[in-house]
């Protein structure tokens, strides 16, 4: 049988560094790759074989992008599902299915899809207004997360006591049961049309203390075999249960008691990743465009110890992006540095990562905070 992957042409909306990297990956493969993207000087604009300037969340221009494209994908959630599902009506392939891309857009319908499915998740209430959280004030300590349009950070409210209450959302969000875990832990797991399930190692995260962004992540996970066995099922039970194609980021929390409670999803190739370029068999992009091409799944196991600093721009700094410190990185063994292409730099704008590769992990954490100092994105 021909595998004629090569006839089809897929379309990603979103064209920033996650359809980079896939594009890179799709290089290799031969396939011809067609972005949608609001900015017209987006990381993908000159590595793809057609780009599109237009906004991802009008219908008209989705489902025009759409008519050229044998298989849709997305980079970035906020997109128009309406148009999707036309176009997946009309025989063209999405992936991950609009439906699915709907649901998780709202944080409200993700909590409750995993309280009705029995997928372990701390305690929320859904809150319509800042009324209805200053009237749950007992529910305290929480996280109060906005339904929809929350991202990278934004939309996230940490409400400790009464005196945050302030910072309380007034459009339909969520109190979450503010959990006082061990650990943060990432699974990405991806899923095929033909049924094919994988999942990568699970790996820890170590956030941003201000930017409420991933700035170190480390793996595998420091956890015990039992956790990891029981996070990587709990992975594959969420993107079973969802029924969906393509690549799930699986964010969750392991509490102090070993308990695993997953935080949030996202249905595409995710931070918690990046690593997986230098340090798995089968990077996340790679077996995202595998996934939704209906190519069989690569071994995502990983090679070695690796780690991942994300290059934020420096606080401060607005303009034309200035890369300081990257000869002296690039020196290292070990030491691989990816720039995303953006031109323009602000504070902690996601500019680029560095992926560390080392046997002793020790060694591997040390390193990588060698290179976060080293490495200074200004203007």
């Amino acid at each position: 049988m021909q595998d004629n992957y090569q006839q089809k042409t897929l379309g990603i909306l979103g064209g920033g560094q996650l359809g980079r990297m896939v594009i890179q990956s799709a290089i290799s493969y031969n396939i011809d790759i067609h972005i949608l993207d609001p900015d017209a000087n987006a990381p993908c604009k000159h590595i793809c074989q057609a780009f599109t300037q237009g906004k991802l969340t009008d219908y008209d221009t989705v489902y025009q992008f759409g008519q050229n494209c044998d298989i849709i994908t997305i980079e970035i959630e906020n997109v128009n599902t309406d148009a999707l599902e036309q176009l997946a009506k009309e025989g063209k392939k999405v992936f991950p299915q609009p439906h699915i891309i709907k649901l998780i857009q709202d944080k409200r319908e993700q909590k409750q899809f995993y309280k009705e499915q029995g997928i372990p998740t701390a305690d929320f209430i859904l809150t319509d207004n800042k009324e209805a959280v200053l009237a749950n004030a007992d529910f305290l300590p929480a996280v109060n997360k906005l339904g929809k349009e929350g991202y990278d950070g934004r939309g996230v409210q940490v409400v400790r006591t009464a005196a945050d209450l302030d910072k309380a959302f007034e459009a339909p969000s969520l109190m979450e049961k503010l959990v006082d875990f061990d650990k943060e832990i990432a699974v990405i797991v991806s899923r095929n049309e033909q049924g094919e399930l994988d999942a990568f190692p699970p790996v820890e995260c170590a956030f941003h203390p201000t930017a409420n962004l991933v700035e170190f992540l480390f793996a595998p996970a420091q956890i015990s075999d039992a956790i990891s066995e029981e996070a990587i099922q709990v992975a594959k039970e969420v993107i079973t249960k969802l029924d969906m194609i393509g690549i799930l980021a699986v964010e969750m929390f392991v509490t102090k008691e070993g308990e695993i409670l997953v935080n949030e999803v996202a249905p595409r190739p995710h931070n918690s990743g990046h690593h997986t370029i230098e340090a798995n068999f089968t990077s996340q992009f790679e077996q995202h465009l595998r996934a939704v091409m209906g190519m069989p799944l690569g071994n995502s196991e990983l090679r070695m110890p690796a780690a991942m600093v994300n290059l934020l721009g420096e606080d401060g700094f607005t303009g034309d992006a200035l890369v300081e410190g990257m000869d002296e990185a690039m020196q290292e063994k070990g030491v691989y540095i990816h720039l995303y292409g953006k031109k323009i730099t602000k504070p902690f704008r996601k500019m680029g990562h560095v992926t560390i590769l080392e046997e002793n992990v020790e060694a591997l954490k040390a390193k990588a905070l060698k290179v976060k100092e080293i490495i200074k994105i200004k203007a």
